[in-house]
C-alpha cells in the first residue's frame, strides 16, 4: 500500500511541477487608442524684422540720457546686414523644419503659387521678408509685395490714420481693466527699482526725471492708450539696449558699457509692459489686428492658397495679434509675451485622412544667443518653437483640438473692421 501512494503521488507531484512549468497565456493587450494621421498643409506666418538701430537719432531723450548713443552701420531703423543675415539662418531653419514634415522639398525652388510673401512698406520689413526668402529658397526670386512707404498700409498699420469709429475711451477703459485690481499707477510704481537701473545704465544726472515724474497711462481720442513718461522711456531704451547686444557689439559699446547681459534681460520688462496696455486689451487688439488676421485667415482658408504665407511687419503687429488671440508665449532670455527680432506668431494648417482640416498656433524665434553669434539652426540646435492654446478655440497644442472651421468662425467673430 505505502509503495502505491508514493506512486500515486510521485504522479501528481510530477504533473503539477509539469504544469507549474509552463508559461501561462499571455494576457491581452488593451489596444492603444490611434491617433489621427495629420498632414501639414499650410503654414501662416507674422514676422518681426530683424535687428535694426534706433528709427530716430537720439533714441530717447536727452534729459534721461545725455551720452551720445553708440555709431549703426546704417540708417536709423533700417534693416542691418547683421539682422539680414540672422534673418536668412531663420528661413534656412523654417525649410528644414517643414520639409521634413512634408511641406516642401529639402532644396530647390518652390512650386510657382505655394509661396506668399507680403511685408509692410517699411524698409526693414521688406528686407526682411526678402532675406528670410533667401534663406529659405536661396537662388529663388518670389517677390514681396508691399505698399510705398507713404502710402495706406491697412494691413500692417490699420490704425494709423486714427479712424473716427475706433472709441479710444473704450480702448482704455480696456486697458485700465487689465491693471492688477485695476491699478494703472500702483502697477507702474512698482517698477520703480528697473527704472533706478535704468538711471544708472544711461548715466541719468541727478535727480533723475526717471525717478522723479510719474509715469501715467494715457487715452488717445481714435487710437490706443499710451504709455507716457518713465516707464515708455524704458520700453524704448531697453529695446535699443538689446538690438545694440544682438548686433553683436562689444559690450564695451552696448550701454556704453555699462549694462551687463543680465541686466538687459531684466530691463526688457518695460517691453511687454508697453504691449499689455498699449496693443493687448481687448477692444483695441480686436480692432487694430482685424486686418491683419483678416488676411491670414484668407490664406488659411481659401482653395488655392499659398502652401506658405510670409507676414513681415513689426512687433506691434504680434502684439496685437497675441491680443485679438488671447494667447501667450515665454521665449527664452526674454520676457513672457515679448516679440524678438525675427520672431513670429503663425498657424499651422492640418489635414486628416477624412479630409477635416485643423489649426496650431505656434511661436517661433531666436535667442538671444543664437542672433547674437549667429547660430546655423538647421542641425540639433534649432530656434525656440512653442505650440500655443487658443482660448477660444480649445487647447490647440493638441493637434486636432480646433478645427479649422471653428476656428475661422470664432475669427471672424471677434473683428472689429472700420
Amino acid at each position: 500500500m505505502k509503495t502505491a501512494a508514493v506512486a500515486a503521488l510521485l504522479a501528481v507531484t510530477s504533473i503539477g511541477a509539469i504544469a507549474y512549468a509552463q508559461p501561462a497565456p499571455a494576457p491581452a493587450k488593451a489596444k492603444k487608442a490611434v491617433a489621427p494621421t495629420l498632414k501639414l498643409e499650410r503654414v501662416v506666418m507674422m514676422m518681426r524684422h530683424g535687428i535694426r538701430p534706433p528709427t530716430k537719432a537720439v533714441a530717447v531723450d536727452k534729459r534721461y540720457a545725455p551720452g551720445t548713443w553708440p555709431t549703426w552701420s546704417v540708417d536709423y531703423g533700417l534693416l542691418t546686414e547683421r539682422g539680414a543675415a540672422g534673418v536668412r539662418l531663420l528661413g534656412a531653419a523654417d525649410r528644414a523644419y517643414f520639409a521634413a514634415r512634408g511641406l516642401f522639398g529639402p532644396s530647390g525652388c518652390p512650386a510657382p503659387g505655394s509661396m506668399m510673401l507680403t511685408a509692410s512698406g517699411k524698409q526693414r520689413a521688406i528686407r526682411t521678408a526678402e532675406s528670410w526668402r533667401d534663406g529659405f529658397m536661396p537662388g529663388c526670386k518670389e517677390e514681396v509685395t508691399h505698399p510705398t512707404e507713404d502710402g495706406p498700409d491697412p494691413i500692417f498699420h490699420g490704425l494709423d490714420d486714427a479712424p473716427a469709429a475706433f472709441d479710444g475711451q473704450r480702448a482704455y477703459r480696456d486697458a485700465v481693466r487689465m491693471a492688477p485690481g485695476g491699478n494703472v499707477d500702483a502697477d507702474l510704481k512698482s517698477y520703480r527699482a528697473d527704472l533706478q537701473l535704468l538711471g544708472k545704465v544711461l548715466d541719468c544726472p541727478a535727480p533723475c526725471p526717471l525717478l522723479t515724474e510719474p509715469s501715467k497711462l494715457v487715452a488717445v481720442a481714435h487710437d490706443r492708450p499710451e504709455l507716457d513718461g518713465p516707464v515708455d522711456v524704458g520700453s524704448t531704451a531697453s529695446q535699443t539696449l538689446l538690438l545694440e547686444y544682438l548686433e553683436g557689439k562689444p559690450m564695451s559699446e552696448v550701454g556704453w558699457g555699462r549694462v551687463t547681459r543680465p541686466e538687459i534681460e531684466r530691463l526688457l520688462r518695460f517691453h511687454p509692459l508697453k504691449f499689455q496696455y498699449s496693443n493687448r486689451s481687448d477692444y483695441a487688439a480686436r480692432a487694430a489686428a482685424a486686418p491683419l488676421i483678416g488676411a491670414m485667415l484668407d490664406t488659411m482658408t481659401k482653395p488655392d492658397g499659398a502652401k506658405l504665407s510670409l507676414f513681415a511687419g513689426h512687433d506691434t503687429n504680434i502684439a496685437d495679434l497675441g491680443g485679438f488671440l488671447k494667447v501667450h508665449w515665454k521665449v527664452p532670455s526674454y520676457p513672457a509675451d515679448d516679440v524678438p527680432p525675427g520672431s513670429a506668431l503663425g498657424f499651422e494648417v492640418l489635414k486628416d485622412a477624412r479630409g477635416t482640416r485643423y489649426v496650431r498656433a505656434f511661436y517661433r524665434a531666436q535667442t538671444m544667443d543664437q542672433l547674437r553669434e549667429q547660430r546655423d539652426l538647421t542641425g540639433k540646435e534649432g530656434p525656440f518653437r512653442q505650440y500655443l492654446p487658443l482660448p477660444g478655440c480649445g487647447n490647440s497644442t493638441a493637434a486636432t483640438a480646433c478645427t479649422l472651421s471653428a476656428f475661422a468662425a470664432w475669427v471672424k467673430g471677434r473683428r472689429i473692421v472700420y
